[in-house]
């Protein structure tokens, strides 16, 4: 499966280690300083233990990061060879999760499958940017354009949504969905067909909020007005934002954190761990966690940028935004800007599947990158 360099006439297959010294190991050690972060903040709402989070996230994270190179150097024609049956196969995990799903937090989202409790739901977001770039990396720009061209990758968006909706996982949804809608636009589709369909959002509140769970509701309710229920829904939010704002500038120091530590803060170890790092490191350390996710993103925006083939270029431009995504949601939840929605901080929080995600994600990234010179043909999947 070694992929080969176009140079005039001239066909150069890059051997495996090749691939792996094209591969961007300053990236890659960000990804691992991120995960270490979220080992020692597992450690730390543990109470100064490895077990029961901290050992298995970063057990897990090596896992994934074996799996991550692998994917790298696959040759990324096979990619997109494969990017519809891959798809297919998201769209019968959720199927199976209808049938035989496990239950738990509320909603019906995992697979049991012995060895690992596997959730389709995150899986399929990368499923459908494969899917997405397959489809527009066949079309001319002009046909691009034509409206008709939009029915069969919106439909790849909504058949996903609409199962994962029915979890129920209305955040899982929005964010699949967003990362998909941001592909169509990234692929050239008109502008004006994003405002209109913003403003048909907006127009739907009114008959979405009839069709929303009460607890979907009260977390709305709760988003507006925390202080409605300070004891009960808004207890997490208010928690939070305290958490936040006593860490300071340079934060109360590692396991000095008087939330965490003192169990104040729900969900610590999962969507608000961003809380926990703030406290104990303050504002330099929110920051700083930041700034390694905006050179991970930023990188995968670059390898956008270089790539001859648009399938390449909206694999990476897509897979980054919903890395974006992922962070964006979770920082802007945890601070009050947006309702709790149920979005970890990738590689932070505790989770596999959305490790997972994220970590194939960064495989097909670097796929992109160490074959962006392939330029491949519309008709022809494999060259």
């Amino acid at each position: 499966m070694g992929g080969s360099l176009m140079f005039g006439q001239k066909s150069v297959k890059k051997s495996p280690l090749q691939k792996l010294r094209d591969m961007n190991w300053i990236v890659v050690l960000v990804l691992v300083a991120i995960a270490l972060t979220g080992t020692a903040m597992l450690y730390s709402v543990a109470g100064g233990n490895m077990d029961p989070w901290a050992s298995r996230h970063i057990t897990r994270f090596v896992a994934m990061f074996l799996l991550m190179v692998f994917i790298a150097m696959i040759d990324i024609r096979w990619w997109m060879r494969f990017a519809y049956p891959l798809y297919f196969i998201g769209i019968g995990m959720l199927l199976w999760v209808e049938f035989a799903g496990v239950t738990g937090m509320g909603g019906t989202r995992w697979l049991d499958l012995g060895v690992i409790r596997l959730q389709p739901s995150e899986l399929i977001k990368v499923a459908v940017i494969l899917a997405i770039a397959r489809y527009f990396h066949s079309l001319t720009l002009f046909e691009t354009k034509k409206l008709t061209s939009l029915i069969i990758p919106l439909m790849i968006v909504a058949l996903p949504a609409v199962l994962v909706v029915r979890q129920p996982d209305l955040g899982t949804a929005i964010l699949l969905s967003a990362g998909g809608i941001g592909v169509l636009f990234l692929a050239g589709a008109r502008a004006w067909l994003f405002v209109v369909g913003f403003i048909l959002s907006i127009a739907s509140i009114p008959v979405a909020w009839n069709f929303m769970q009460n607890y979907q509701k009260e977390r709305v309710l709760t988003f507006l007005n925390p202080e409605r229920d300070p004891l009960g829904a808004g207890y997490q939010i208010l928690q939070s934002k305290i958490a936040l704002g006593s860490g300071g500038t340079w934060g109360k120091g590692f396991m000095e954190g008087t939330q965490s530590q003192l169990n104040f803060l729900p969900e610590m170890k999962t969507d608000f761990i961003f809380t926990v790092l703030a406290e104990e490191f303050g504002m330099v350390g929110g920051l700083g966690i930041l700034t390694l996710f905006m050179i991970v993103i930023g990188y995968g925006v670059v390898v956008s940028l270089t790539c001859r083939s648009q399938f390449g270029r909206l694999l990476a431009a897509g897979l980054s935004l919903v890395v974006f995504l992922y962070v964006f949601i979770n920082i802007a939840m945890v601070m009050g800007l947006l309702p709790v929605v149920g979005v970890p901080l990738p590689l932070v929080s505790y989770g596999g599947s959305a490790m997972m995600t994220v970590m194939i994600a960064y495989g097909l990234i670097f796929s992109v990158a160490i074959h962006r010179h392939i330029n491949i043909s519309r008709k022809d999947s494999f060259g």
